[in-house]
């Protein structure tokens, strides 16, 4: 099983993902792939150094480009455990390569959480923070040119994070029984 986490900016992916992977299983991060590539470039890690890198890797090699440069690593992890994770499935053209790639055996999980927490979260947050008006950019950038919504809606499972830590874990273990039940 190939475990995609989606979700807008704020949402919980990473609470998510850290819960699954506690779990024993391996995890890759699309974002990482941005991040490597913006420190590749000799820039900082800023949300704008993140944009350029995103739009002009996507420019330069698809939509998709985060999934193909991952899936001989999915492939190579999924060998040897129940699922891989997938932390930040960002464009619908990745979740098509994915869903081409492994059919069924992806399964897309959607974390939500309201607009405002996702903000206030966002703000508070010791890496990367944003103002409210950043996260907002950031969204209408997100859906728009980058194809993030289509993932969210064609999730197979919904976790909503609107309450604290603990709740957002219960509700994890929950899907997670269910799907390795």
């Amino acid at each position: 099983m190939i475990l995609a986490i989606v979700g807008m900016a704020g949402s919980g992916k990473s609470q998510v993902t850290r819960r699954l992977a506690e779990q024993g299983l391996p995890t890759l991060r699309f974002g990482a792939i941005i991040i490597d590539e913006v420190l590749a470039r000799g820039l900082s890690i800023t949300p704008e150094h993140e944009r350029l890198v995103r739009e002009e890797l996507r420019a330069a090699h698809g939509m998709d480009v985060c999934a193909q440069l991952s899936l001989p690593q999915i492939r190579a992890l999924r060998a040897g455990h129940p699922a891989v994770i997938i932390d930040g499935m960002y464009s619908f053209s990745e979740y098509k390569t994915l869903k081409r790639a492994f059919a069924d055996e992806l399964v897309v999980v959607a974390v939500f959480a309201p607009r405002a927490l996702r903000y206030q979260r966002l703000a508070e947050r010791a890496e990367r923070p944003l103002t409210a008006s950043e996260a907002e950019a950031r969204d209408y950038q997100e859906i728009e040119r980058i194809e993030k919504g289509g993932p969210i809606a064609m999730a197979d499972h919904l976790i909503v994070n609107d309450s604290d830590l603990a709740t957002l874990n219960d509700r994890v273990d929950a899907l997670y029984a269910l799907l390795m039940g």
